[in-house]
């Protein structure tokens, strides 16, 4: 029996090769992901086969995992050195022989190891990752076609572990069957999945999270006055309150803050190749190890079709390695469908068992949808029309969608519109190594949300006192038909964020102090998930009987001046739009006039920021291809940054040198200063955005102009 093994062995040595699975539950697992330990023999007899299973297993369990080694190990992914003959191309872990290890040698000469090209081809990669070489010999799985055998009988002992006719193999394809080979071999191609309810289990049980210390202190409701005090005899028609709200701080601690569940959604079309695309390998490196063992992932690859890379997985040490090994295979290839890479990450969310206190959606893409957004007439439907109905605000699974917009060809008007329509933001990465900071940004303020389903609520107390108008943003906001109360919908905050409103007020002439307002506040804790309830001080004012020379509050009047430069950055763009570039251009330098007259007189850190965006904005409206160009991508991502109060990446805003970094949590900038201690010199050098001119106006000198107060409506 030896001797016939012997032999068969080695008549189909060259021809054969099959991995065995270590554990039933590997069967198991999900279709999309790669399985979790697969150990690889070649055709040896059925005990030494057992032996060398239970010896890797072993290896395999004690072996420690290093993140600052597969952050390497994916920037560096693509290499064409010399090294490929001794290292992967796919996971950069060394080749060698004799060691136990199943190799696959492509017919272009390149060798892979073999359970990670087996990965490869199960997500529907047919070409080499080295040359791009298209193969016609490849791995396939189910059972083999009678006619394909050619007379070679298929060699299966009986004592090896069977998967129901799902057993690897790597069989060599004649010419007959390459050109028709979807046809006569069923290929590693994901099946398309209906139901999602395979996310991983979670223990929600009290004593996962410490809650007791999880966050210190509650909201912290703030209100400034535009005036002290208002004559008597006065009516004022419009006086401004200005309500700060500020989000208690959270400790640094994975066991004390709320988990995430998070879906990206990435973009692998045809454009993606090259460069862009390592560089998504890199960042979402970067976001597998920064999520901790609570935290949940999920990813979704589109590009004419969706696909799952794996289900909503814990990001323990072993669930960080399958997700770095899914990620990597990733390849570029076909057209633009966000819509349905939306439907699919929302069916991840909708289906899902059980749930993490917190969840989002991430979107990267470097192009237009040219599935489900044709042109009529010239006119395109609207891009709300992308976002899946089943997770839009009102709805049971409402989730953020935080868009990226990747390059100079995305289309950020789609991508600003859904990120607007679910409540998420747009950020806009012109410069290719800075979508790294970008998800770091990003991810740092989903790690650290402490609030959640805010709403801020505006009592009117006196009689005849009036609310008006509130100043919300992008933020829900309605007033009561009689005038007499309002309210906000704010949604989650991160910690230490900031929101702040304006609102005015019809004052009545009255004798005696005037009470206002008195604000107050209801959300969830995001980790106890505790309903809370603040409330915050009364609002007043004095009324003498003579006329009282007041000065604007300080607080008041720089809120003034952000809200009025959100519009004129939307009006700008506007114009913009309709091709009217000499009128956007003089819209933002009359703005930007007006704050450096303020910022003569103070140096006040958001008018400075507001000033230098502004000059940007200016430089990038200047004409029709510098609008397509950037223009429009950045005056995007700074609206949805000002109109949401929360940091997008946009032009340098990343950068831990700059001067736009409005809204920036400090959970965020610790996030940055991760993300920039790991980014390779190679990825340094691309971060300078192609787009970006430099600034012709920054060494202006600041002119004065007339004072706010003049020019507030």
């Amino acid at each position: 029996m030896a001797a016939a093994w012997g032999r068969a062995k080695r008549a189909l040595a060259t021809k054969l090769c099959i991995r065995v699975p270590t554990r039933q539950n590997d069967l198991e697992e999900d279709s999309y992901s790669p399985p979790a330990r697969w150990e690889p023999c070649l055709l040896s007899p059925p005990a030494a086969a057992s032996d060398t299973v239970a010896a890797r297993d072993s290896v395999t369990e004690e072996k420690a995992w290093s993140p600052s080694l597969s952050l390497r190990r994916l920037s560096s992914s693509g290499s064409r050195s010399s090294n490929s003959k001794r290292v992967c191309a796919i996971c950069l872990g060394g080749m060698r022989t004799s060691h136990g290890q199943a190799l696959f040698t492509a017919e272009c000469s390149h060798k892979f190891h073999f359970h990670c090209i087996t990965s490869n081809v199960r997500h529907g990669n047919h070409i080499c990752p080295i040359c791009r070489a298209e193969w016609k010999e490849l791995p396939f799985q189910g059972t083999q076609p009678a006619d394909a055998t050619h007379g070679r009988a298929r060699v299966s002992p009986v004592n090896w572990p069977h998967d129901d006719g799902h057993m690897t193999v790597v069989r060599r394809l004649s010419h007959t069957y390459s050109g028709n080979l979807q046809e006569q071999f069923p290929v590693f191609r994901a099946p398309e999945v209906h139901i999602f309810n395979d996310d991983e289990h979670i223990d929600l049980q009290p004593g996962t999270m410490d809650g007791s210390n999880a966050v210190t202190g509650s909201v912290e409701i703030k209100t400034y006055s535009e005036f002290q005090a208002i004559q008597q005899s006065v009516t004022q028609k419009v006086f401004s309150i200005l309500i700060r709200l500020k989000a208690p701080k959270s400790l640094d601690s994975v066991n004390s803050r709320a988990p995430l569940d998070l879906v990206t959604v990435l973009d692998v079309s045809g454009s993606m190749k090259g460069a862009k695309l390592a560089l998504l390998k890199s960042a979402m490196s970067f976001v597998i190890q920064t999520l901790g063992p609570n935290d949940r992932l999920s990813v979704i690859a589109f590009s004419s079709t969706p696909r799952r890379l794996f289900p909503l997985r814990r990001m323990t040490i072993t669930g960080q390695m399958r997700a770095l090994q899914a990620v990597n295979s990733l390849v570029d290839g076909g057209g633009t469908n966000i819509a349905d890479g939306l439907k699919m990450g929302a069916k991840v969310i909708e289906q899902r068992r059980l749930k993490n206190p917190v969840c989002s959606i991430i979107l990267l893409s470097d192009g237009q949808d040219t599935y489900s957004l044709p042109s009529y007439d010239g006119v395109q439907q609207n891009h709300s029309v992308l976002v899946p109905p089943s997770i839009l605000p009102g709805t049971g699974n409402h989730v953020q969608i935080h868009t990226f917009g990747f390059g100079a060809d995305h289309d950020s008007a789609a991508m600003h519109s859904i990120a607007e329509t679910s409540s998420g933001t747009f950020s806009f990465i012109d410069a290719e190594g800075s979508i790294q900071n970008g998800f770091a940004q990003c991810i740092g303020g989903l790690l650290s949300v402490v609030v959640k389903d805010m709403q801020l609520g505006i009592e009117c107390v006196d009689e005849g006192v009036l609310l008006t108008s509130i100043k919300s943003g992008s933020y829900t906001s309605q007033v009561a038909e009689d005038d007499r109360n309002g309210s906000v919908d704010i949604g989650d905050l991160y910690a230490d964020e900031e929101r702040a409103f304006l609102i005015t007020l019809q004052v009545p002439a009255a004798q005696g102090p005037t009470v206002l307002i008195k604000p107050s506040c209801t959300y969830q804790d995001a980790v106890t998930a505790e309903n809370i309830q603040v409330h915050g001080e009364e609002v007043s004012v004095q009324r003498p009987a003579y006329f009282v020379d007041c000065k604007m509050c300080p607080e008041v009047e720089r809120e003034w001046h952000r809200v009025q430069a959100m519009e004129d950055m939307s009006a700008a763009r506007a114009a913009a739009e309709g091709g009217a570039f000499s009128q956007a251009v003089s819209i933002l330098e009359g703005r930007t006039r007006i704050l450096e007259s303020q910022a003569a007189h103070s140096s006040d850190s958001q008018c400075l920021a507001l000033i230098t965006e502004l000059r940007e904005m200016q430089e990038r409206v200047e004409s029709q291809r510098r609008y397509d160009e950037s223009g429009r991508a950045y005056m995007l991502a700074g609206l949805s940054s000002h109109s949401w109060q929360r940091a997008t990446a946009r032009g340098d805003s990343t950068e831990l040198n700059t001067q736009i970094h409005t809204y920036q949590t400090p959970s965020m900038v610790d996030m940055l200063h991760r993300s920039q201690a790991l980014v390779p010199s190679v990825v340094a050098m691309l971060n300078r955005s192609p787009t970006v001119a430099p600034s012709r106006s920054s060494s202006q000198p600041i002119r004065p102009t007339k004072s706010f107060s003049e020019r507030l409506p």
